[in-house]
Formats: C-alpha cells, sequence, structure tokens
C-alpha cells in the first residue's frame, strides 16, 4: 500500500499533535544517533515541547558541542561583518572615483574649450566662428590691451620712484662727502625731472673737471731753482 503525501501544517487536534511530537522526535533522535555512529560526527539535538518540556541528545558533551557552536557562529558573524564593511568601502571608493572621473572630464573639456578659444584669439582658425563671436573676440582683445598697458604704466611708475629714491640717497650721500672734504656740494642733479634716462651730471665727473682745472691753473706759474746769491734787479 502507498503512503501519501502529507501535508506540512500545525495540527489543529491537540491528542494528533502531541501523538505526532512523540513519534516525530523519537525519529528525530534516533536519526541523530544513527548520523552520529555511521558518520563519525558531532551531532547534538535540542527540542522543546509545546509545554516547554526539554529533549536533547548529544554524541559527547553537550556543554563542548554548545561552545564550539557559539564560537563557530561568533567567527562567521565576524567574517559577515567584516565583508559588509568591505563592501561599504568599496562602494565609497566606487562614489569617489566616479567623483574625480567627472570632475577630470569636465576639466578636459574647459582645457580643450580653453585651447581653441586661445588658438582664436591668435587668429587661427577663425573661419566657423560667425561676425558676432569675432566681435566679442575683439572686445575682449581690448580689454586685454588694456589691462596690460595699465600694468605696464603701474611698473613704469614704480621704477621712476624708485630711481628717484635712489637719486636723493645719492645726493645726500655726494653733500655728505663734499661736507666731509670740504668741498662745496655739486648741486645739480643725477636725473632730471622730465623723466628716466635723460643726461645728467654725475658728481664723480664734476670732481674730475674740478680737479683738471686746478692742475691746468698750477701748471700756469713758473718755478725755478737758483744757487747762490740772489740776483737784483733793476726797475
Amino acid at each position: 500500500m502507498v503512503r501519501g503525501k502529507i501535508e506540512v501544517k500545525r495540527i489543529e487536534n491537540a491528542t494528533s499533535r502531541q501523538v505526532a511530537f512523540s513519534k516525530r522526535r523519537n525519529g528525530l533522535l534516533k536519526k541523530a544517533f544513527e548520523l552520529s555512529v555511521l558518520c563519525d560526527a558531532e551531532v547534538a539535538v535540542i527540542v522543546f515541547s509545546q509545554k516547554n518540556r526539554l529533549y536533547e541528545f548529544s554524541s559527547s558533551d553537550m556543554q563542548k558541542t554548545i561552545k564550539k557552536y557559539q564560537k563557530h557562529a561568533k567567527g562567521a558573524l565576524t567574517n559577515t561583518t567584516e565583508v559588509e564593511q568591505y563592501m561599504q568601502q568599496l562602494k565609497h571608493e566606487s562614489a569617489d572615483m566616479a567623483k574625480k572621473i567627472e570632475t577630470l572630464e569636465a576639466s578636459q573639456r574647459f582645457m580643450t574649450y580653453f585651447d581653441l578659444h586661445l588658438m582664436r584669439l591668435l587668429g587661427h582658425d577663425l573661419d566657423p566662428c560667425s561676425a558676432q563671436e569675432v566681435n566679442q573676440m575683439s572686445s575682449q582683445l581690448e580689454r586685454s590691451l588694456r589691462k596690460v598697458r595699465e600694468r605696464k604704466d603701474q611698473l613704469l611708475t614704480e621704477q621712476i620712484e624708485r630711481l628717484k629714491a635712489k637719486e636723493r640717497f645719492l645726493l645726500e650721500e655726494n653733500a655728505k662727502l663734499h661736507t666731509q672734504c670740504g668741498a662745496r656740494p655739486c648741486q645739480k642733479p643725477l636725473v632730471q625731472e622730465k623723466g628716466v634716462g635723460a643726461a645728467s651730471y654725475n658728481w664723480m665727473n664734476s670732481s674730475q673737471s674740478s680737479s683738471s682745472q686746478t692742475i691746468n691753473n698750477s701748471d700756469q706759474v713758473e718755478t725755478r731753482l737758483f744757487i747762490g746769491p740772489p740776483v737784483m734787479r733793476c726797475e
């Protein structure tokens, strides 16, 4: 006689449920014993009935088996946590790499546009440009030239101020040197006020000219050496 399939669901009749529990519990414990003997496995079975009665089977010490189970379960939980953390880290790294790639692509597009714009400002590849674009580039060049000229004027003004300050310093040093030597200080400026690079009188040249004039005047005095009594001159 073929045994029919039993639908797996809760048995509503309490008596039938208790009978089924007893039979299947004994069968489960028997199968666990057979598994431990035939396969030399460490088997432990814990069963609580509906009335909280404990039924158990262990091929060895139950406490050792439970501790071993807790150890392996904790290790598995730790591995699972590490895997989750690693997955989260990979997700963050992937998001960061996506942002960097997007930034690099935007930078590359900007550099390409900048290079093309610079080439057009230099007068190359102007055929695809419209009249409005050419006018815009012309205005931009004019503004750039204006800024360059302003910067140039600023640098020249600063250079002139530095040269004037150097001129005043040299004039003061010249006056000090002439005062120490007992000579008349030079009154002519080293640099003219109208601009930088104009002709000027150098105090060294003036000193040399004054000394040469003194030498020329001394050459006009005749000096002779006489040995003997003085010669009397009749007027």
